[in-house]
């Protein structure tokens, strides 16, 4: 009998070592998981815009239309992001000489661990579309 009385809060004292532990991880991997889901959409959203801007002829049309895809980029991750991707920035290189472009999009991820400062970025790019036409292939025309 004296022996069970020894025993008795025992499993309370345990759990209450053990439980924010648990906690901890629990917290860390939901972050973690934000964080990831974050940076698929900062990358999904590159890729988007690499799409967009890819199409753009000549460095001239690139300027024209850099600053609506940028701003239609950073519209398309907050609404996809929602809150896993806070404040998205887009920024984008068009290097006619090279033949590619690029976009990069960074934003915050929500932070429920406190003290941490995560930063999810997604990188993309690809090469500028060229329309040629192919006239030395045509019947009856000497390239």
């Amino acid at each position: 009998m004296r022996r069970l009385r020894g025993d008795r809060g025992a499993s309370a004292l345990e759990l209450s070592i053990v439980a924010p532990g648990l906690l901890l991880l629990i917290f860390f991997s939901i972050q973690a998981g934000l964080f990831f889901y974050g940076r698929a959409v900062a990358i999904q959203a590159a890729r988007e815009g690499v799409s967009q801007l890819r199409l753009a002829q000549t460095a001239d049309a690139a300027r024209q239309v850099q600053g609506d895809i940028e701003a239609g980029i950073e519209g398309y991750a907050a609404v996809v992001g929602r809150e896993a991707l806070v404040d998205p920035e887009a920024t984008s290189t068009y290097d006619e000489d090279a033949g590619r472009v690029s976009v990069t999009v960074t934003g915050r991820t929500i932070v429920l661990v406190p003290g941490i400062n995560l930063v999810a970025t997604g990188t993309a790019e690809g090469q500028i579309e060229r329309f040629e036409g192919d006239i030395g292939n045509l019947p009856g025309l000497v390239p």
